[in-house]
């Protein structure tokens, strides 16, 4: 009986959790925040921004406010707006919003990639956290349904079995640390398999993903072996030898906005760590 019931939970949770990050979401509030672009409407619009606490805007990695994002949009002049978007998932504080915009400008299409945090307070909805970044370099997910990081495999194993075939073959091996809830992790996987990356990763690279989990606890031993410091952010990466010997990892959350690196970015990284000829 425990059995079945412990079952009968792990279905609902796993239908719970798809039903929360499900990309065909429609979230009424995001679509009268588009309205309110369109219709040129400053008022309207900033209105949807919480004022208490003020609303804490990032935009290509740079701090702002609110009126410099009611500024970007509405400087679009877009005649109407696509919105993708890619995940939304409830919190205990509110819902989380990542979300792909395509917006019809006089200049032309104009695309921008957002992950917004919004706020019950009172009856209406108000955005609390933006990040935005704009005319994004790298391919953006249309959606986070892939699993990059299976729950079942067994990293630690993953790692052996790639550091014997790269001693075989003049290798490396890349870790990547991250998680399926990732919205960047699914940026950089796309960016790996673009046609002028996946050469060199094949030539140079055993590539070996590492679950981190929903809290981001999973496999601390690796973390803590290939000093990778989860403050920064995920994804994270670290290059090593055949023999295990640590090459390199990353310190300062360099791929962690992965959604506004340029392809260069990634290349020098690449090309820098990969094993000399």
């Amino acid at each position: 009986m425990n059995r079945i019931f412990a079952l009968i939970l792990a279905l609902a949770t796993v239908a719970a959790m798809k039903a929360q990050t499900d990309p065909t979401t429609t979230f009424p509030p995001l679509e009268q925040w588009k309205n309110a672009i369109i219709a040129g409407d400053a008022a309207a619009l900033k209105a949807f921004y919480s004022a208490n606490p003020a609303a804490e805007i990032e935009a290509n990695k740079t701090p702002g406010n609110a009126d410099a994002d009611c500024a970007f949009w509405l400087g679009l002049k877009a005649r109407s707006i696509k919105l993708e978007i890619v995940r939304f998932k409830t919190r205990p504080d509110g819902v989380s919003v990542i979300f792909n915009a395509t917006a019809d400008t006089p200049n032309g299409p104009v695309t921008v990639a957002d992950s917004t945090v919004w706020l019950k307070q009172g009856d209406d909805w108000r955005l609390r956290y933006v990040t935005r970044t704009d005319a994004p370099h790298l391919k953006q997910p249309t959606s986070m349904t892939k699993d990059i990081y299976p729950a079942d495999v067994d990293a630690r194993a993953e790692i052996k079995e790639a550091e014997e075939k790269a001693a075989r073959e003049h290798k490396r091996i890349l870790l990547v640390f991250g998680a399926n809830w990732c919205y960047d992790c699914h940026v950089l996987d796309l960016a790996f398999h673009r046609p002028d990356f996946a050469p060199i990763l094949a030539a140079g690279y055993e590539v070996v993903h590492v679950d981190l989990g929903l809290d981001e606890k999973k496999n601390p031993d690796l973390v803590q072996r290939y000093e990778i410091p989860l403050n920064k952010g995920i994804p994270a990466l670290a290059v090593i030898d055949s023999d295990g010997k640590l090459i390199v990892s990353q310190k300062n959350g360099e791929f962690e906005n992965a959604r506004a690196l340029t392809p260069g970015d990634l290349l020098e990284f690449l090309n820098k760590w990969k094993p000399q000829s």
